[in-house]
Order: C-alpha cells, then structure tokens, then sequence
C-alpha cells in the first residue's frame, strides 16, 4: 500500500534533517501515532493470555527482533508522517502503512519473541513442523506461490524464507483477532497442522515464564550515526543485462490498443507515462502474489516505461482498462519468471 508523498517530504533535500545524524531527530515511540497502535497491541496478547513475557518495542532501521532476544524494532520511520511519506518517495513501499498493517508486523514479529524467549526452535516437534532454524538464512528466496503448506500473512509469502519465518507468519495468523483460521485453512492440511501445533504450544506456554529475557536492541535509532541522506542513498540493484524480447513485447501490447495502423479518431496516450502511473500499485501486488522484491520490480516497470517511450508507443485512451491489464500482465509474468528462474527470461 502506497501513500501521496506531502510537499514536506522534499524539505529534507533543502534542509539539515537531510544531512543529520538520524540519532539526532528525536524520534520515540511516545507520543507519536504509533503509541495508541503498540498499546492496542499489548492489550491483543493480554487476550490470548500472552502476559508472561513482556517485549521490548524500540525504533530502528527495518522490523525485527534480534535473535535471542525479546526486542521488537520498529522502523524509524513510521514515527512521522513526514519521514513515512520520504520513505515512500524513495523506496515505494512501506512496510505498516497503516494501523492494520502495523499490527500485522508487530503480530510476526512476537511470534520470533515467543520462538526466542522460550527457545522453541530446540523442541523436536518444532522442528519436525518448521524445519532447522539453523538453515542458511538467505534474503533472497523463491516461493511457491499458493503452497498450502504455508499460511498467508506478510507479502511475498514470506513464511516459506525460513523456518524462523514459517514459525512466526504461523503464530501471527493464529493470534489474529477475528480470522477463524480453521475455517480459513481447512483446505490446507499441513499449514493446519502448523496452526493447531500453536495453538497447543501457546496453551502451554501461558502458564510458563520465558527462559530468554535478554533485550538487544541492535541499531537503536538513538544510536545511529549516520544520516537520513546516508541510508536513503542510492540502492546498486538493477535490472542486470536487459533482457532481449521486450520490445516486441511492449509493441504486441500497444499495436494491439492503438489504431492499428489507421489515423486515430483521438490522440494515443503514451505508454511510458501509463507505466510510470501504475508503478505504485505494482510494486506492491506483484511483491504479494509472486514475491518478486518491489525494488526489483521498480527497477523493471522504468525500463519498460523507457523502453515504451523510446518507441513511442501509445494507446487509444478509451482502451486504458485494457492496456493496464496487459501491462500488469507482462509484469507478472516477467517477475514470476525471475523469482522462478532467477531471470526475466529462459
């Protein structure tokens, strides 16, 4: 989900915020917006009897819970809306772009508080469900779209990563206020499995104080030396070498939408600019459905819209319905290709 960056937002190219230390913006959780959400939060474990083990929530680079610890980092950045609408403008896409979609990372991310706290991982039926937690953990990772081995809670089916992810998008479907996952997964045998294996854990554990304790607050934003400029910097991943083959793609989409070869009745709309247009939606649908990471995929979409133009390439506007579904088409294929394969084509 993508939010309209405010005028702001560009003030911190033109002032010293952009150049400060990030340590040095004040920022907390008190009294901010995500104050009244954390505690909505902690009342959600007082009633699922969550009570004996008491997290940590702190502000830092990205989500998190350091392992072995009961800390949970919260991006900086979802402590001003200011910093939330320069995030969008450089990365485009933010990870809680709301109250719901907060809650959702805070519920993933106790459930590596409870795995930690209460060393979970060393159980043998725990790992006869998830797997060792010592497999290699890799940021880069291919999923099997819609495996009903797996439940769905964060984007990019984000529990077949790891083990300790498997475990985690797991214990937060099972605390979800309202989701009746029994009913939800009745078709899914094995990720049901996993959920009754929870829920008889959690009925144990609520009755147990934790054995891990230990706050680790790793990149604590009151500690972080470097600038807003210094971690926005720009991000080296590319498309790689261009793949031949997608201009005669993009041509097969827009000669199909134009006036095939005949004067139009009304000026053709350019494609690159319709591509531009449809970046924000893109980058986040087509990282949940197919796990294709949303920089790669911006990466892609201003080739196409580049590509596009330097065709000129256009569409008869009262067709546009159709060419964003041609558009948004293409990109899926492409990404599923490279989260497959590890490119965009064979």
């Amino acid at each position: 989900m993508f939010v309209a960056m405010p005028p702001e937002s560009a003030r911190f190219h033109e002032s010293n915020l952009w150049a400060t230390p990030i340590r040095d913006l004040g920022l907390t959780i008190e009294g901010t917006p995500l104050q009244p959400i954390v505690e909505e939060f902690e009342e959600e474990l007082r009633r699922v009897g969550l009570t004996r083990v008491h997290p940590r929530f702190y502000l830092s680079t990205e989500w998190g819970v350091p392992f072995e610890s009961v800390a949970i980092a919260i991006p900086f950045y979802l402590a001003r809306p200011d910093l939330t609408a320069l995030h969008v403008e450089r990365t485009g896409l933010v990870e809680g772009f709301d109250r719901a979609d907060i809650l959702r990372y805070l519920r993933h991310e106790m459930g590596h508080v409870v795995n930690y706290a209460y060393r979970l991982y060393d159980q043998e039926e725990w790992v006869k469900q998830f797997g060792s937690i010592t497999q290699p953990y890799s940021e880069e990772y291919r999923p099997e779209p819609f495996s009903r081995r797996y439940v769905r809670h964060l984007p990019g089916w984000y529990a077949q990563k790891h083990p300790d992810e498997d475990w985690a998008e797991t214990f937060a479907v099972w605390m979800t206020p309202g989701l009746d996952w029994r009913n939800e997964y009745s078709g899914w045998p094995v990720a049901a499995a996993k959920l009754a294996y929870c829920g008889r854990v959690l009925a144990v554990l609520r009755e147990r104080d934790p054995v891990v304790t230990y706050v680790d607050l790793d990149e604590d934003v009151a500690e972080i030396e470097y600038s807003l400029g210094h971690y926005y910097r720009d991000d080296p991943i590319g498309l790689g070498e261009a793949p031949p083959g997608l201009d005669g793609a993009i041509r097969a989409i827009f000669e199909d939408l134009g006036a095939a070869g005949e004067i139009p009745e009304e000026p053709l709309a350019p494609a690159g600019t319709l591509i531009r247009r449809l970046e924000p939606d893109l980058l986040a649908n087509v990282f949940r459905w197919t796990g294709h990471f949303p920089e790669r995929t911006r990466v892609l979409l201003r080739y196409l819209a580049d590509r596009a133009e330097h065709l000129r390439q256009g569409y008869v506007p009262r067709r546009e319905g159709a060419a964003i579904v041609a558009v948004t088409t293409l990109v899926t294929g492409l990404a599923m290709n490279h989260v497959q394969r590890g490119s965009y084509l064979p």
